[in-house]
């Protein structure tokens, strides 16, 4: 049986006047039904792309440039506008940061819940209520017969979270990609979307791409994880084992820079400098600028993401393949400014 959705070697670049730039370089991964991942990163490290060109949502002067995305076993990359509407908001779903943003502030919960549903079923209006009525329920709305007939203006940010959630799930989809979903809502309210997209894979058998900068969320939602930097991957593998045993400097400086690493009082962690650019990207590991273990190979050349010492786990460090395999990596060199070790 194939994966339900596989990534393989995904190339997206944006063709500019000056030339082209490549913001997905080389991305991979496989996720299976009912199977939660994450894709974690800071702003500007490729991750909502990788999540919108799943759904070809992404514009011109944007285009896959190479690679593949196959969903059910079939490659949807090069699929027409026509072609993909069969898939995207039936097959695939999306749920975006702001339910502000999705939801049509001028229309009743009830009709853009029931329009949703005539735009891929053939149902008659009671048919496409009921289904409504039904996935209100799923996302535990009280009341969901009076909720039908309100505006968006009418709930609360998380209620309004739900609702989305709701007709994400209205034709019972294989997949949901969601983009930082809980980003405008209070901490106790992020809990009980996180519990409930979690619930609802389970039940479901849905799989979950969950897009997010929050190493935490992440840490409780997600089966598997993916880190993401200047458009690539640069560590991967189950989210218990990266989070408790990061290997990329990367990776480590994402979860030391969470909260709870501090003591209440002292100054958070953070990770010197900032991301890169698409027409700034250095040569070799894009990261190395802001690393604290970088070594003369690092500024020239590019690492692979490679199988490390541990199960499931890619790394692509130079750090992390000399520690694993010095006699593989040929002369080591570190920089004056190399202060440690990565763990391993």
């Amino acid at each position: 049986m194939p994966h339900l959705l596989e990534i393989d070697n995904l190339e997206v670049k944006f063709a500019l006047r000056f030339g082209e730039l490549t913001a997905i370089d080389g991305v991979s991964f496989v996720l299976d039904r009912g199977e939660r991942m994450g894709l974690v990163g800071e702003s500007g490290a490729g991750k909502s792309v990788t999540g919108f060109v799943v759904l070809n949502l992404i514009s011109k002067p944007g285009f896959i440039s190479g690679g593949r995305i196959l969903f059910e076993g079939r490659d949807i990359a090069g699929l027409t506008t026509d072609e993909i509407r069969d898939i995207r908001g039936n097959r695939i779903s999306m749920i975006f940061q702001d339910p502000m943003m999705t939801l049509n502030p001028v229309l009743t919960i009830g009709t853009q819940m029931v329009e949703t549903l005539f735009a891929h079923r053939s149902l008659s209006r009671a048919e496409a209520e009921t289904i409504a009525l039904e996935k209100l329920r799923k996302v535990q709305i009280p009341s969901p017969e009076k909720r039908l007939r309100q505006y968006p203006h009418e709930f609360s940010g998380g209620m309004r979270q739900r609702i989305v959630i709701a007709i994400a799930l209205l034709t019972d989809p294989a997949l949901i990609i969601a983009d930082e979903p809980t980003t405008a809502l209070d901490v106790t309210i992020q809990a009980e979307i996180m519990d409930l997209l979690q619930d609802l894979c389970a039940s479901e058998q849905m799989g979950l791409v969950l897009i997010t900068h929050d190493l935490g969320v992440v840490s409780q939602v997600t089966e598997k994880i993916a880190v993401m930097y200047a458009g690539k991957i640069v560590e991967s593998g189950p989210t218990e084992d990266t989070v408790a045993r990061p290997q990329h400097p990367y990776t480590q400086g994402l979860i030391h820079a969470l909260p709870g690493g501090t003591r209440p009082g002292s100054r958070l962690n953070q990770i010197p400098g900032m991301m890169p650019t698409l027409t700034s990207i250095p040569d070799g590991c894009a990261f190395h600028p802001r690393c604290q273990f970088r070594a003369a190979v690092c500024r020239s050349v590019l690492p692979e993401l490679m199988p490390s010492d541990r199960p499931d786990r890619r790394v692509a460090c130079h750090m992390v393949a000399h520690n694993a395999s010095p006699e593989k990596s040929g002369p080591w060199e570190p920089e004056e400014s190399t202060t440690g070790r990565v763990a391993s």
